[in-house]
């Protein structure tokens, strides 16, 4: 049994095998309605989500099986002070796998640690968002039709974007990546992933604070919203919050094929005058992270289908 903490789980060769499944399940959805009849998915979410929870539980059902959970820590037995162990041990007790999101990093692997069903993180804190790591890759290799040979922009909040570091550690795994690191200095990346993840692994990476003078350079663009929840105090926020907002203007210097990934929500960091630019991939972003995770169901569950 295996469970799924970090992108790094899974080495690059699993990855793009379950990518291929993913772009069959696409092509062929009618062969995996009923894959996993009679499966129980569980999702435990100790904090608000919208796609993340949906999709896992749209994946669930599109496979043919059924969910349970909650959506907060205030409708669980958390109030009552219940451990993250003993809830996992009670849910293993009902369900086939389950898919965890928690404020606190590390509590999906206290999890895993004494799970009798497979785990996946589907976020916990700043630290990891393996689930939506899978989902920028599929993305961009079904867009792009390949990983490699990319040079990689990442703008807005760098130091506590779970989305970004998370993407950084699956991304330097793939031949002649190149980032370009955007954001205030009170946002850049955090020295765990520039001096101990980049910078010892001879990965090339640029820090820059405006967004207009690296545009023309970049394949891709992942945008991030300044997130409130990871702030200490509301006045850094409103600070902040507006650093960057990519509109009309902007995309005017970018190449004809670059794409802008964002792993929503967004706030006002992308102009709704964008939304229709075809180079403004996030919603089909979204529907490209059901058919991963359908995929990556099938995996921990171990379900073949020919």
């Amino acid at each position: 049994m295996k469970s799924i903490m970090s992108p790094l789980d899974l080495s690059t060769a699993e990855l793009d095998e379950l990518m291929d499944t993913a772009e069959d399940i696409m092509a062929n959805p009618a062969k995996y309605a009923h894959a996993c009849d009679g499966r129980l998915l569980a999702t435990l979410f100790y904090e608000p989500s919208t796609r993340t929870r949906l999709s896992f539980e749209a994946a669930m059902l599109r496979l043919g099986g059924k969910t349970l959970g909650f959506h907060s820590s205030d409708s669980s037995s958390a109030t009552k002070g219940e451990t993250v162990a003993d809830t996992i041990r009670v849910v293993s007790s009902f369900a086939d796998i389950c898919a965890m999101r928690h404020p606190k990093e590390g509590a999906p692997m206290v999890a895993a640690a004494v799970s009798q069903i497979p785990v996946i993180n589907a976020g916990d804190g700043g630290h990891q968002h393996p689930t939506q790591t899978l989902t920028d890759l599929m993305t961009i290799r079904a867009l792009k039709g390949h990983l490699d040979n990319l040079t990689i922009g990442m703008c807005g909040d760098l130091m506590f974007g779970r989305t970004v570091h998370s993407l950084i550690r699956a991304l330097i795994r793939y031949e002649n990546v190149k980032f370009v690191f955007i954001s205030p200095k009170e946002l850049m990346l955090p020295s765990y992933i520039r001096d101990d993840l980049l910078t010892q692994n001879n990965i090339a990476f640029r820090e820059v604070s405006r967004l207009e003078d690296v545009l023309p350079s970049l394949d891709i663009l992942y945008m991030t919203r300044v997130q409130r929840e990871r702030f200490f105090n509301e006045e850094d926020y409103v600070r902040l919050k507006d650093f960057y907002i990519l509109d009309k203007k902007k995309m005017q210097l970018a190449s004809p094929d670059m794409l802008v990934l964002h792993p929503l929500p967004r706030v006002n960091e992308i102009s709704t005058e964008i939304d229709d630019d075809p180079r403004s991939v996030y919603f089909k972003q979204v529907r490209y992270g059901m058919f991963i995770r359908m995929a990556l169901i099938l995996k921990l569950l171990e379900i073949k289908v020919d």
